[in-house]
């Protein structure tokens, strides 16, 4: 394809999420709740794959929105955004600002799950707003087939957060388009009236066998490396690291030096 306007080859794209999902890779991310795209910079320089913006738990403006997203193209990283509950409108502009795909919380249902998939899907398969004139479509330097084309691999993932949707879990993963799974286990516990940890384990562990079994990707988020780890050996493809807990956890370290001299002075 020609850049229309200048004559120049358009960059050629690298391999989608879907793509390399696909093909068997592990991916790893951040998730970002304050919006700060040197932080979207800082994560493609150290060598993540993806990051997750939080519009659900954190800020949902646009404009840094698309900040984040061009910082992000130019480190070759690529972003999913977590929406609200039942928001089209807001994936729909996410997506044409560039995002590679959508995160959806409170799926508890297979129509749920379809909801989410057709406000992310151009028809056949859902009913997303067409427009090549966005960001996401070169700003109108792309036929309208090319655009379609991409927007396949627009990535779709359905969270699961409540009794009720873990018990749904082979209906919503089964859900054409539906491409990941994200148990939320804060929102699951407190669903559930915060059970023993082995009682909510086997819920996720339960869970994410179905999305297995669909041959749908899990995704996990995990506090640090350890439970990296851990997250790989039961399966998860995507592996999120959530980045307001490792910073967190790395500035408390930065004051263990001072604590361990205080009591060394009381002996």
């Amino acid at each position: 394809m020609t850049d229309v306007t200048e004559g120049r080859p358009a960059p050629r794209p690298r391999p989608s999420l879907k793509q390399r999902l696909a093909a068997g890779e592990r991916l790893y991310g951040a998730l970002f709740r304050l919006p700060s795209e040197t932080l979207v910079e800082m994560a493609g320089v150290a060598g993540l794959d993806y990051v997750v913006i939080d519009c659900e738990h954190g800020p949902a403006d646009m404009t840094a929105l698309q900040h984040h997203l061009t910082a992000a193209a130019a480190q070759g990283i690529d972003v999913l955004v977590r929406v609200g509950s039942a928001e089209p409108a807001l994936a729909l502009r996410c997506l044409d600002l560039g995002a590679a795909g959508i995160i959806h919380p409170h799926i508890d249902s297979a129509a749920d799950a379809r909801r989410a998939v057709a406000g992310d899907r151009y028809p056949p398969l859902g009913e997303r707003g067409f427009a090549t004139y966005s960001r996401a479509g070169r700003f109108g330097t792309v036929t309208a087939a090319e655009h379609l084309t991409a927007a396949e691999e627009t990535l779709v993932v359905a969270m699961i957060e409540t009794a009720r949707a873990c018990a749904a879990a082979p209906e919503i993963v089964a859900t054409e388009g539906v491409d990941a799974v994200l148990v939320g286990p804060a929102d699951l516990a407190v669903d559930c009236g915060f059970p023993p940890k082995e009682t909510l384990d086997g819920l996720i562990a339960d869970t994410y066998r179905a999305a297995h079994d669909a041959g749908r990707a899990v995704m996990s988020i995990v506090p640090g490396t350890a439970a990296a780890r851990a997250a790989e050996r039961a399966g998860a493809q995507l592996v999120l690291y959530n980045a307001a807990q490792v910073l967190m956890d790395t500035f408390r370290t930065l004051t263990a030096p001072a604590v361990e001299a205080a009591g060394e002075d009381g002996r």
